[in-house]
């Protein structure tokens, strides 16, 4: 077989594959790239067994159609030598791979490619049409949420949750929980199920951020993203999800609302002094006054803040991980955002104000004891 593709066109082809390949596999052929080339167009395909990712390519020349498995590292790294040049790949009946471009040939040893894993069969399943905004934006105020325990791996993901008007992604692990649901959907049925983090890691710098049509095709055991020329296959996290409704309390009396950039630049700054291990900082809130402060006992560091607020209810002195605030705030992008709080040992809720009915944005975070 034998074709001409852009080198530039080729290369943000093969980067966005790249995420799906792991340092070390069990399988030498995971290694590699499939291509096929039917009529003008070429399909690349990565694979680790559970995750499939495949590009399709519109050809102006192609010659003869069949399929190879090239070496992906040694591929990528050639691509990124190169500049924005045609090259020809020619592919014998022996796997050998002759690429021409420029002045300069280049031969590498191509693999067998019916050793390269087959997709899975779907049968049969149910399809939802979004726009692929409403993805990324999911998945960037969800994944950073979500746990890292091998022991629990419905917790590694991010809950789907589908009905009849609405779809809701949550993560957790434990210690902080976000609940991301967006209204005035259509996706007609009501399923659920969990997503792999390195799936969602891929979508995230594949998708982009605008109203692509993206479609979502889900089985028992896998579902498959298809936007633009891109087809991702994952294979589903198997377990059920815990009722991340039941820790979410509900009577919240004493409400903080603070700008939300000038509350993160607070913590960056005060956190800095905090306790290495436990990250923890204390927020003392008096009328319309935040004390927020660190300390760090075994070097004798400490700082404090104060921070004008609008406040409702009963004088609190609550312990939080700076960390996890530091991330919840990062990944808002409200101007004020809205703590809710019952006890210095009930979990606090952060809500951003904001004007979009569309979209429901909750986390929750728990608090740590604090050292009096």
């Amino acid at each position: 077989m034998r074709f001409i593709v852009n080198s530039i066109n080729l290369l943000k082809s093969v980067q966005a594959l790249g995420g799906v390949l792991n340092s070390k596999n069990t399988l030498p052929i995971l290694d590699n790239f499939l291509f096929e080339l039917k009529g003008q167009s070429l399909s690349i395909t990565a694979s680790d067994l559970e995750t499939i990712m495949t590009v399709h390519l519109d050809l102006e020349m192609a010659d003869g159609d069949g399929q190879v498995a090239v070496p992906a590292r040694l591929l990528l790294d050639m691509l990124k030598a190169f500049s924005n040049i045609p090259i020809t790949f020619t592919v014998d009946g022996d796997h050998k791979i002759e690429l021409a471009a420029g002045e300069g040939k280049y031969n590498l040893s191509g693999y067998n490619a019916d050793e390269f894993p087959k997709q899975p069969q779907m049968g049969e399943s149910v399809s939802v049409d979004l726009e692929s905004a409403i993805m990324v934006n999911a998945i960037n105020k969800t994944l950073f949420a979500t746990g890292n325990d091998e022991l629990r791996p419905v917790m590694a993901g991010v809950f789907c949750d589908l009905h009849e008007n609405d779809i809701t992604f949550v993560a957790t692990d434990a210690h902080k929980l976000v609940r991301y649901r967006r209204s005035q959907l259509s996706p007609g049925t009501q399923v659920s199920f969990i997503l792999p983090k390195k799936p969602l890691n891929l979508l995230k710098n594949t998708l982009p951020n605008d109203e692509t049509p993206l479609k979502i095709e889900y089985t028992e055991k896998n579902t498959i993203f298809t936007f633009d020329n891109f087809q991702l296959v994952c294979k589903l996290v198997d377990g059920r999800y815990p009722n991340y409704d039941a820790v979410i309390p509900k009577e919240n009396p004493n409400v903080l609302t603070v700008d939300r950039v000038a509350f993160l630049n607070v913590i960056r700054r005060v956190s800095i002094f905090a306790n290495k291990s436990t990250h923890q900082i204390r927020i003392k809130i008096t009328g319309q006054e935040l004390l927020l402060s660190a300390e760090d006992l075994d070097y004798s560091n400490a700082a404090q803040e104060r921070l004008s607020c609008n406040y409702s209810g009963e004088d609190m002195d609550i312990g939080f991980n700076s960390r996890f605030l530091l991330e919840m705030l990062s990944n808002l992008d409200s101007e004020e955002i809205s703590v809710h709080m019952s006890q210095p040992n009930r979990a606090g809720l952060i809500i951003p104000n904001t004007n979009d009915e569309k979209e429901d944005i909750l986390m929750l975070i728990m608090p740590v004891m604090l050292n009096n």
